[in-house]
This record gives C-alpha cells, structure tokens and sequence, in this order.
C-alpha cells in the first residue's frame, strides 16, 4: 500500500472520529444523526445532476449499502444512549477490522498476507487498550449489545461498498449516490422528530449539516482507497479513527487516561506501518 494511500485512510479516520464525537455531545443524537444524514443529501444532490451514473450493476450494491446504513444509524445511536464515547466506539470498531477480511475472503477472495494480520491484530488491541478502564470498570448489556451491531453493520456495508465502487466504474458517481439515497434516513428521522424540528436553534442545524459534510468526506476518501488496496487492510487502517476519538474524548469529553492512550496509539502506528509495507 503506497504511503498516498495509506494517509487518505488515515485522514479519513480523523474526520470520522469527529462527526462521531458531535452525535455522542448532542442533546438529542436521533435528531443529530438525520442531520448528518441531511448534510450528506444537500451536496451529494448537486453531484448526482452533473456526474455521470455509475455502472448499472453497481445500483445493487448502493441500495444494499443504504440499508444497511439505516441499521447502521439506529445501532449507534441506541449504543450512544447506553455508553460513553470511549466506551462505544472502541467496541464497535474493534470487531470490524477482522469481520471485513474474512467477509472479503469469503466473497471477492482477498487473502491478506500474515504480516498484514498481524498489523489488524495490533490494531484490534491497541482499540481495545484505548479505552480500558472504562471497558474494565463494565460494559452495559445494552450497550453492549448496540455497540456490537453497529460494529457488524460497519462490516456489511464496509465489503459491500468496497465490491459496488469497483463495479461503478466511477468513485465519485458511487460516492454521491450512496450519499444521496441519505435521503431515506433523513426523512424517517424528520417524521419522527417533525414536532421538534421547528424550534431547533440554528446553530443545533448547522452544527448536524457540517457534521453530515465531514462524515460523507470521510467515507469518500474511503472508497478512493477501496480501489487500490484490499478491503480489510482498509477497514483497519480506518480503524484508527478510535485513537482520534479516544484522544477527542480525552480532551474534550474529560473521558480517559492519556497515557494509556499513548500506549494503544503506539500500538496501532505499529499496526498501521505492519499493514503498510504488507499489501
């Protein structure tokens, strides 16, 4: 994996940790996820006027991937009603890594040299070392629980985005249209929340849309990089974003330990630079 590629992933991850980090510090996060699903409608709505269409067989893959961003959605936000930040999120993306290349064995036959396992492996506990105490101290059923399904529907949509964008023929096309198709999620949350939405401050609005512009940057660059290298060194490169978020929660949420968050970002630099010099 070239050293471009691997920085679009890790890129990548830093914006995800940070629209992350605005769902889990909004007031309401169901209101705050149909935001962010809004802030991927409005621009992707422009591209998909002045882009080409993808290749037909890839229209599957976008509407599976839709679907399973719906659960994806409502997993995060339950798991986010029932566990902190650095509680949920390291749960949830610690599971994905793995899942997606065995997925990605299953379906396309990506086989991952040893050296890149080990690299997941690293990564899989520096995730899991980020958060320790607050997973030591006990996990929730339900947090648990929700935390777990979001991680299985990052994996779904993960290697099915990762077929349908080498089918598109065209990354942005792919990218705007499964940004777009946000539409659904959107509007189900705006019926359900129809009778909060009018008195929403401006600054709640435009806090979810700018969420929303980040979060479709940060699967965008994503997709870029699913065209050049295999799907599960990707998802755990991505992976990384659980320092980010640890380091966020840190600061910000007042969440954790910083020295055993060195720790487990030392342990996934090493996981990252494994995956590196492997595929």
């Amino acid at each position: 994996m070239t050293l471009f590629v691997t920085l679009i992933i890790l890129s990548a991850a830093l914006l995800h940790a940070v629209w992350n980090a605005i769902v889990k510090t909004a007031a309401d996060r169901t209101t705050m996820l149909g935001l962010v699903a809004l802030g991927q409608v409005l621009p992707a709505a422009v591209m998909v006027l002045v882009l080409p269409l993808p290749n037909t067989q890839s229209f599957v893959y976008i509407l599976l991937s839709t679907v399973v961003h719906f659960g994806y959605y409502f997993m995060l936000s339950k798991a986010y009603q029932h566990g902190d930040l650095s509680v949920v999120y390291p749960i949830a993306r610690g599971i994905v890594p793995a899942l997606v290349s065995l997925w990605a064995m299953a379906l396309v036959g990506e086989i991952l040299p040893w050296q890149a396992w080990g690299g997941i492996a690293l990564i899989a506990v520096g995730i899991q070392l980020s958060s320790w105490a607050a997973l030591r101290s006990g996990v929730g059923r339900s947090a648990l629980g929700f935390a777990l399904g979001t991680g299985f529907c990052i994996s779904i949509y993960s290697v099915v985005d990762g077929i349908g964008v080498r089918l598109s023929g065209n990354t942005l096309s792919y990218w705007a249209w499964g940004a777009f198709l946000h539409l659904f999620i959107a509007g189900f949350v705006g019926v359900r929340k129809r009778a909060t939405l009018k008195d929403l401050p401006a600054r709640i609005w435009m806090t979810g849309l700018l969420g929303g512009l980040v979060s479709m940057t940060a699967y965008g660059l994503v997709l870029y990089a699913k065209n050049f290298a295999p799907l599960g060194a990707v998802s755990a490169l991505r992976e990384t974003s659980v320092i980010f978020a640890a380091l966020i929660g840190f600061i910000f949420l007042k969440e954790g330990n910083w020295m055993r968050r060195l720790g487990a970002a030392v342990l996934m630099a090493i996981g990252v630079a494994l995956i590196g010099t492997a595929v």
